[in-house]
C-alpha cells in the first residue's frame, strides 16, 4: 500500500496556533499528492487562504460555529474571545459534532488528525468503516509526559499542587520540576470545566487513551527519550513528523523595521516577542522594558497591552520613550517574526517558549532567553534550559512568580556576554542545532517515515 495516496480529514481546536500547526503539516502531507479535507470555522477561511501552499489537494471544509450563550456573536476562535471564554468556544466546537458526522460519512477519509475534540475517536468507531484517529499535539511530547502520563493515575484521585512540582517517576528527565506558582497554575487549569460538562484534564485524557496513534512536530534526536517514554505509558504508537518548519516567507521584511535594525551592529538587538494571547499584567510589564533598558543594548519589544491597559503608550514606565529614543521599540501589532530572528542585527530573542517560537529560533542565530507564561511553555523552557542547555531561564519568584528587571538584565546578559561561561555553553549548543534542523533531507526524511508509519497503522 505504500505507494497509495491517502486522505486525511484534519479537525484542530479553533485556535490559530492550532489551525495555522495543522496546515503546515497539511501542506508536507499534500506536498507529496496526498488529499487533504480541513474542517475550520467559516468566516476564519479566509485567515487562513494564503497558508494553504496546495488548494488543488487542501480542500477547506467551512463549519458552521453554533453560537453559545456567553459568546460574542460571531466569536468562533480562541482569538475573538478574552481567555475566560475559552471553554465556551469549546462547547461550541462540541456542537459542531453534528456537522462532522455527517461530512466524514460522505469524504470516507482514511485518519481524521484532531486533538480537542475528545469524542471524536468514539465517533469514528461508531461510523464503523475504519477511519483512523490521530492526536496530532501541538504541544512537545515533554510537556505530554511530564503532565499527562497515566503513572500519575490522573483517573483515580484529583492531583493537588505539590503532585505536579515533581515528574512522575520514571520520567527521562531529572532537570524538569516545577516551581510553587506554576503546579499551582496547572492544578487550576486542569481542574476547570473546558465546554458543557467535560474538565480540560478529561478532554486531553480521553483524547490520549482512545486514539489510534499520537503524532508529535518533533525528531528523534531532540526528544526522543519523552517519546519512547510515551509510546510506553500510553501503550499506543507515537509517530513524529520532523520538526515541521513552515517555509521561509518569501516576502521582504517591512521597510520601517528593516531601516531601524540596519542601523545596528551585527547580533546586538534583543527581540522579544510573547505570541498572539500572552498579555502580563503592567507591573511584569514594565518590569520587562526596564530589564531591556538596564543591558544598555537597543531592543524591540512587539508585545500586547497589559491586561487592562488600553494602549502600550499608557503603559510605559515613566520617561521610559525619552530615555530609550532612537534604540528601543515598544510595538503593539503584529511582525513578521520569522524575518526579524533571521535579520543579521538580532543577537537574543526573548520568548514566552511557545513550540513554534522555539522552533523558528533555533533555526536562526540569536541567542534565547526564556520567559514562559503558562502550561506547555514552562516545561518547554525548563527542557531547554536544563536538558538541552540552549538558553537562559529568567528566575521568577517561586511563590509569586514574578521576575525583576534586575533578572531579566542577568538573562540576557548571560547569553549575549562573549565571556560569560553560560553564553559559551548555551552558544555551542544553540549552533549544534541550528546545525542539525538546518541539515538537508532532514524534515523531508522525516516526511516520509511519517506517512509510512501512517500505512502502517491502516495495515
Amino acid at each position: 500500500m505504500s505507494d497509495q495516496t491517502l486522505h486525511i480529514a484534519m479537525y484542530p481546536w479553533f485556535a490559530m496556533g492550532h489551525l495555522t500547526a495543522f496546515l503546515h503539516i497539511s501542506n508536507k502531507l499534500a506536498e507529496r499528492g496526498h488529499m487533504i479535507s480541513f474542517f475550520l470555522p467559516l468566516k476564519t477561511q479566509s485567515k487562513l487562504h494564503h497558508y494553504n501552499l496546495h488548494p488543488h489537494l487542501i480542500t477547506f471544509i467551512p463549519l458552521n460555529v453554533p453560537h453559545v450563550d456567553g459568546l460574542p456573536l460571531g466569536a468562533e476562535t480562541t482569538a475573538d474571545v478574552p481567555f475566560p471564554l475559552q471553554s465556551l468556544i469549546a462547547t461550541a466546537m462540541d456542537l459542531t459534532r453534528p456537522q462532522i458526522e455527517q461530512s466524514l460519512r460522505q469524504l470516507n477519509p482514511n485518519f481524521v488528525f484532531f486533538d480537542f475534540s475528545y469524542w471524536l475517536p468514539e465517533l469514528l468507531s461508531q461510523l464503523g468503516n475504519h477511519m483512523k484517529s490521530l492526536l496530532y499535539c501541538i504541544i512537545s511530547p515533554v510537556t505530554i509526559g511530564y503532565l499527562l502520563s497515566p503513572e500519575r493515575k490522573l483517573t483515580e484521585k484529583p492531583l493537588v499542587q505539590s503532585d505536579y512540582k515533581e515528574a512522575p517517576s520514571s520520567f527521562p528527565s531529572a532537570s524538569i520540576k516545577l516551581q510553587t506558582h506554576e503546579a499551582r497554575g496547572l492544578v487550576s487549569v486542569t481542574n476547570q470545566e473546558y465546554g458543557r460538562g467535560v474538565t480540560f484534564l478529561k478532554r486531553q485524557l480521553t483524547s490520549l487513551s482512545d486514539c489510534d496513534a499520537i503524532g508529535f512536530k518533533t525528531c528523534r534526536e531532540f526528544e526522543g527519550p519523552f517519546c519512547d517514554y510515551l509510546e510506553t505509558q500510553m501503550r499506543k504508537p507515537v509517530i513524529l513528523a520532523g520538526p515541521v518548519v513552515p517555509d521561509p516567507p518569501s516576502s521582504q521584511l517591512e521597510e520601517k523595521w528593516e531601516k531601524w535594525l540596519v542601523g545596528f551592529e551585527p547580533r546586538t538587538v534583543i527581540f522579544c516577542a510573547f505570541g498572539s494571547e500572552c498579555a502580563m499584567k503592567k507591573e511584569q510589564f514594565q518590569e520587562l522594558l526596564l530589564g531591556f533598558e538596564q543591558t544598555g543594548l537597543p531592543f524591540f519589544a512587539a508585545l500586547k497591552p497589559p491586561t487592562g491597559v488600553e494602549s502600550i503608550e499608557s503603559a510605559l514606565p515613566e520617561g521610559f520613550e525619552e530615555r530609550v529614543k532612537g534604540k528601543g521599540v515598544v510595538y503593539e501589532g503584529w511582525v513578521q517574526q520569522p524575518l526579524i530572528l533571521k535579520h543579521p542585527s538580532v543577537g537574543c530573542f526573548v520568548t514566552h517558549c511557545g513550540s513554534g517560537s522555539l522552533s523558528e529560533a533555533l533555526v536562526n542565530e540569536c541567542q534565547l532567553v526564556l520567559l514562559p507564561n503558562v502550561g506547555d511553555q514552562i516545561i518547554n523552557a525548563r527542557m531547554m534550559s536544563g536538558d538541552l542547555k540552549v538558553g537562559v531561564e529568567v528566575e521568577k519568584g517561586d511563590e509569586d512568580g514574578l521576575f525583576s528587571k534586575e533578572g531579566v538584565c542577568k538573562a540576557v546578559k548571560a547569553v549575549t556576554d562573549e565571556n560569560s561561561e553560560v553564553g559559551k555553553e548555551v552558544r555551542t549548543n544553540h549552533a549544534k542545532w541550528r546545525e542539525f534542523f538546518s541539515s538537508k533531507g532532514l524534515e523531508s526524511s522525516y516526511i516520509d517515515a511519517f506517512v509510512h508509519k501512517l500505512h502502517e497503522l491502516l495495515g
